[in-house]
């Protein structure tokens, strides 16, 4: 897992032109529920500051860290002056300061499960709030993404994206991490949110997308290669992708 979690400083660059960015309505959502003003923020496992331009853009204080150093490069090209870029790892962060907000755009699922909820609380001030967005990208057409699957199988099983449930997230059983949020001892009125989204790109670009995945990064270069070429050769010029954002909000206990 941590091989993996590393992994993505090779592809630093592709990750910064086809990863998709983070809408406005993130910030908006967050600050709706935070119910009061957010002057300081942590987000951890930043990659190259696709959440972080969103959060720094009214002002906030972001301290953005990144374990890998060429992802944390990128980063530095196109936050605001307003962030901090710190190379940590998440189990490595000081909790000397608490923070307004801490958050973190699909990278929870990379830090270590033992004491992750005690660490994020010595991290939170007391009634701050944490939050989490996951963002599955995957081809809106189940005929397309079922034709993708196939073509990517003689190389790759399973490229770890799950299928977006199309039920709005406020309407589905809560998810992780809202279920151990539920459970969490240091976190209370926790909150499941949706964000409905449709992108339109080239094939080219949905296999640079995944270029910047795990699973095809550490594919044997000529076996990604094949993989992406036979993904290519089954998908039209332009494919609809279902990008919508599931959010997970918790208020630190006083």
């Amino acid at each position: 897992m941590v091989a993996r979690a590393l992994s993505f400083g090779v592809v630093a660059e592709a990750y910064e032109r086809f990863r998709p960015g983070y809408p406005a309505e993130l910030l908006e959502l967050v600050t709706a529920y935070a119910g009061g003003p957010i002057r300081t923020a942590l987000e951890f496992g930043a990659g190259t500051g696709k959440a972080t331009r969103v959060f720094a853009r009214p002002g906030i204080a972001v301290t953005a860290t990144e374990p890998d150093a060429a992802m944390l490069a990128e980063l530095r090209k196109h936050v605001p002056a307003n962030v901090t870029a710190v190379q940590a790892a998440f189990e490595d962060l000081p909790a000397d300061t608490a923070y307004d907000l801490v958050y973190s755009a699909a990278a929870l699922h990379w830090t270590k499960p033992d004491g992750r909820w005690a660490r994020m609380a010595a991290l939170v001030r007391p009634g701050g709030v944490f939050a989490s967005f996951a963002v599955p990208i995957a081809l809106a057409d189940p005929d397309l993404k079922e034709a993708a699957r196939a073509a990517r199988a003689p190389y790759l099983e399973t490229d770890g994206v799950p299928s977006p449930d199309e039920t709005p997230a406020e309407d589905r059983p809560m998810e992780w991490p809202g279920t151990e949020l539920q459970q969490s001892e240091w976190f209370t009125e926790v909150r499941q949110a949706g964000i409905e989204r449709r992108l339109t790109v080239s094939a080219h670009e949905y296999v640079g997308h995944l270029s910047t995945l795990s699973a095809y990064v550490m594919l044997p270069p000529a076996d990604r290669d094949q993989a992406f070429r036979r993904i290519l050769e089954v998908l039209p010029e332009t494919v609809e992708l279902n990008g919508q954002i599931t959010a997970h909000l918790a208020r630190r206990r006083q």
